[in-house]
């Protein structure tokens, strides 16, 4: 009798801590009317009321419960084990931050410190983060906790595994691991056999929106097509692109005053760079004449612009078409030659570099607050060398003296109260875009070396700008959690994007200037339509913020580069990934495709360039998606600097490939 009343009270005080009020009435009336339960001769009744009648503050039962649970798992089929290894992590996790919730912070630091290091490979930033908890407040006020905490993880696995994982929960009666489940983990369960070991990256997602969320706003229609009219259509109608050989004897027959004509009038000042460039072109064309065409790719849908596009000028469109025409065709088999600019001398202080479309331009964004810009035409004419010199270098140039009075060998703009972050040159070189700590964005002019315009807006720092493929139009990315997107002429933002859930690092166009893309520290990435302002896609899958995006010439592909050196390739119409690229060993600073979208370029802080032949993987038989092959993207070429981070990335017209980085000691 003592025990029944034992359970009652226990029943009676559980009720009541939760809020339970009529059931807690309902249970004392019963008591006054029914007869006492017998629960000795129900052996399950009483083993449920023995493992829930312990203390919930029982810190015990989360290290023996994650501890069989992890032997058991490791223990495992070989088929099915890398699907249930997946659910080890979120239970540990939230194990860990239950215990520091209910108070038990040694505990917690000692359960921390007994298993942490399983998941140090794949997760060692998140533990990071998660080592710095030592409070229950650490847990309202840290960002990534509370992030964990309010979202379900959600993982993939097939029907046999999540089968396995019941039964061993049910026999074991491990009512501990069951809670941490049951409330933080929501399993997509796929019939069939389990999924491949590759897939792993796609198969768990930690934090963000709601899976449900994401999968409703990635039902919405985009037009990812090319815009009607565009001078690359325009080209198509007129006969096309010449071929290599045609290509090869148009440059040959070219005099080089010819072809000056042209790059001023595109805004470009090549000089000897526009040589080297030349002769590029013409012995990759003729090595190339010998080669197979590429198989054609079928047309991009069209679209109308959702924005005012500015008008462009005869003779800018009459440059523009001539560099489509004589366009080099990258492949496979065909790689693009490669510019490298080196800043020397900048002693930690480079932030960020930009290359103008034609390569006659180079911009760097300095930690003094700072802009330089350097003109290639005459840095060749001084140096001979493509070498850009830092503020110490005694070079002569036609700029403004510095101090004691040697001329400097760039164009210095001094505007900024803090460091800039990033620079953007518009499509003609005419103008550069820059940001800052200072929270503002400028707007400078190449042409009179002058600032014209201050935009404020945003309230913390502006990590990046872009301009519009068009030019005219720009967007931007803050610390403060949103995109904006600008014009020129006015100094107020023309649209707000918000709904990241951490600073919002990079910012680039859709090819059709309908879209923009944003990357995050929150580790998605999300498309935004520029005329309505809504977010209408959701990409979940890195394991790191995200530093750099590239958009796919025609519209329908996007990469992206995060922290931990990985690259992904997504559908923007389905809003899933086709296929991560593996190969970097550090950050992703910079993504381009080439001018066709066969070659995708990525420059890394391991100090090295690597080509993507984006063909294969786009475009993958249907039997080898199934199989997970993680080759389908190949690595066609890795070109390694000596010690240089490579900072910007940028193919012009003509498909030559620009880079550029910062010789660094320390790597």
């Amino acid at each position: 009798m003592e025990n029944m009343q034992a359970v009652n009270s226990f029943v009676a005080a559980y009720l009541k801590k939760k809020g339970f009020k009529e059931a807690e009435q309902l249970l004392e009336d019963l008591q006054k009317e029914s007869a006492p339960i017998d629960f000795h001769n129900d052996p399950d009744l009483a083993k449920f009321i023995h493992h829930f009648s312990q203390s919930e503050d029982d810190v015990a039962r989360y290290q023996d419960g994650y501890s069989k649970l992890r032997s058991w798992t490791y223990s495992s089929l070989d088929l099915y084990k890398h699907e249930l290894l997946r659910v080890l992590y979120p239970v540990f996790i939230h194990s860990f931050m239950d215990l520091v919730a209910k108070g038990h912070l040694q505990e917690a630091r000692t359960f921390f410190n007994a298993f942490h290091e399983d998941h140090e490979l794949m997760h060692s930033r998140d533990l990071q983060k998660l080592e710095g908890v030592l409070s229950q407040s650490h847990l309202e006020e840290m960002e990534f906790a509370r992030s964990l905490r309010q979202n379900k993880v959600n993982i993939k696995i097939c029907q046999y595994s999540y089968g396995l994982l019941l039964q061993y929960l049910h026999k074991t009666q491990s009512t501990a691991m069951l809670g941490v489940i049951n409330e933080h983990i929501n399993f997509q369960v796929t019939s069939g056999q389990p999924g491949s070991i590759s897939d792993d990256t796609e198969v768990v997602t930690l934090i963000g929106s709601c899976q449900d969320a994401a999968s409703l706003i990635n039902q919405k229609e985009i037009h990812w097509g090319l815009l009607e009219d565009s001078l690359e259509e325009r080209l198509e109608k007129e006969g096309g692109l010449l071929s290599d050989s045609e290509k090869a004897e148009a440059e040959n027959k070219e005099g080089d005053v010819d072809d000056s004509k042209k790059r001023s009038v595109e805004g470009g000042k090549q000089g000897a760079s526009t040589k080297k460039l030349k002769k590029d072109k013409a012995v990759n064309a003729t090595a190339k004449s010998a080669r197979p065409e590429a198989k054609p790719t079928p047309a991009a849908p069209r679209v109308k612009p959702e924005l005012t596009l500015p008008v462009m000028s005869t003779e800018v469109e009459q440059s523009i078409l001539e560099d489509l025409r004589n366009r080099v065709q990258l492949s496979s088999v065909a790689l693009p030659s490669v510019s490298f600019y080196t800043f020397l001398n900048t002693h930690n202080g480079l932030n960020c570099s930009s290359i103008s479309q034609d390569g006659s331009l180079v911009a760097g964004g300095f930690s003094d607050s700072s802009l330089k810009v350097w003109d290639m035409a005459k840095l060749g004419q001084q140096a001979g060398s493509s070498t850009l010199q830092g503020e110490n270098d005694s070079t002569s140039s036609e700029h403004v003296a510095g101090p004691n009075g040697v001329k400097r060998s760039y164009t210095l703009f001094r505007g900024h109260s803090g460091p800039v972050y990033s620079a953007t040159f518009s499509p003609l070189g005419d103008f550069i875009l820059s940001s800052s700590a200072d929270t503002t964005i400028r707007l400078w002019s190449t042409k009179l070396n002058a600032n014209l315009v201050c935009y404020k807006g945003h309230n913390y720092p502006v990590w990046d700008v872009q301009f519009s493929p068009v030019g005219h139009y720009f967007a931007s990315s803050s610390h403060d959690r949103t995109a904006r997107i600008w014009s020129m002429d006015r100094i107020q933002p023309l649209r707000i994007m918000a709904g990241h859930l951490s600073d919002v690092d990079c910012v680039q166009w859709h090819a059709n200037c309908n879209y923009i893309a944003t990357g995050s520290s929150d580790r998605t990435v999300r498309l935004w339509d520029v005329q309505s302002g809504e977010c209408v896609r959701i990409f979940i899958g890195h394991r790191s913020m995200i530093l750099s995006l590239a958009m796919s010439p025609d519209g329908r592909y996007m990469a992206s580069g995060d922290e931990d050196g990985t690259i992904m390739m997504w559908d923007l119409s389905s809003g899933r990934c086709v296929t991560p690229l593996m190969g970097h060993t550090s950050c992703v600073w910079s993504l381009a495709f080439s001018c066709e979208g066969t070659v995708l370029a990525s420059g890394s802080a391991d100090c090295t360039v690597k080509l993507w032949d984006v063909t294969t993987s786009t475009k993958a038989p249907k039997n080898e998606e199934k199989s997970g092959n993680p080759n389908r993207l190949r690595s066609l070429k890795t070109l390694a600097t000596k010690s240089s981070p490579v900072y910007s990335l940028r193919f012009s017209r003509r498909n030559l490939l620009f880079a550029a980085g910062v010789l660094s000691k320390n790597v």
